[in-house]
């Protein structure tokens, strides 16, 4: 009878236990979570300012028609 009553509060203890650690790690898991989704946002940002800036580097305006040359006809020999 005796055994089987430490044997329920061991089993209590590690069902509590592992409730606790369970909790336990989710709180300290929130935090470093939040860190992590804020770095990517400031990436993802960061990632397409710098996709914007190396577009508006590599863009090129229309180019310049060439000029017209004023070529003479040669004469024709006979």
């Amino acid at each position: 009878m005796e055994t089987l009553q430490i044997l329920g509060w061991i089993y209590l203890g590690v069902v509590l236990g592992s409730l606790g650690g369970v909790i336990g790690l989710g709180l300290f898991q929130v935090g470093k979570t939040a860190d992590l989704k804020a770095t990517i946002q400031d990436l993802r940002l960061q990632r397409q300012l710098l996709k914007k800036e190396i577009f508006r580097l590599t863009k090129r305006g229309k180019p310049a028609p060439r000029k017209r040359r004023n070529w003479k006809k040669k004469p024709v020999k006979r």
